[in-house]
């Protein structure tokens, strides 16, 4: 099922300038990025987006390391993106994550773990409208579609 995702590339991540390595992974594995930008995270937005957390004994370091540099945002597209970018992501705690993996092969902490990414088509649908307006989201078939998957898995 073609699904969109949310994915966030962290503080930790930008500041070890591993975008565009983690950027290409999506992008080799054939997923769409239909929305992208640069922001700081507020505080406000980081009780928005960590809501269920807020109350939780963690969250003061969560929203101190969330808004503490600029993150990247990402609209991404693909058949089922949400399990796929997950995977691809590898356990929470970096010191756990498979190697291959993004956090296997670039973090060794779990808060410190470089991406998030959306963990079901609820949080998507709700984490992708606090990031992107729907005006911002760049629907468009990627000329090599056809070659990525077959006609009949979209």
């Amino acid at each position: 099922m073609l699904q969109r995702s949310l994915v966030l590339l962290k503080p930790d991540c930008i500041e070890r300038r591993l975008m565009g390595q983690i950027i290409s992974r999506f992008e080799a594995k054939g997923l769409n990025i239909v929305a992208m930008k640069m922001l700081r995270v507020t505080p406000d937005l980081a009780k928005q987006h960590y809501a269920e957390h807020v109350s939780k004994p963690f969250y003061p370091s969560l929203e101190a390391f969330i808004v503490s540099a600029p993150i990247v945002a990402l609209a991404v597209e693909g058949l089922d993106v949400i399990r796929l970018i997950r995977d691809m992501l590898g356990a929470t705690n970096g010191l756990n994550a498979a190697p291959g993996t993004i956090r296997g092969d670039f973090s060794s902490s779990r808060q410190m773990n470089l991406v998030h990414a959306s963990d079901s088509p609820e949080s998507a649908a709700r984490e992708l409208k606090l990031y992107f307006a729907e005006s911002d989201l760049c629907d468009h078939e990627l000329l090599l579609t056809p070659a990525l998957r077959a006609g009949d898995e979209a």
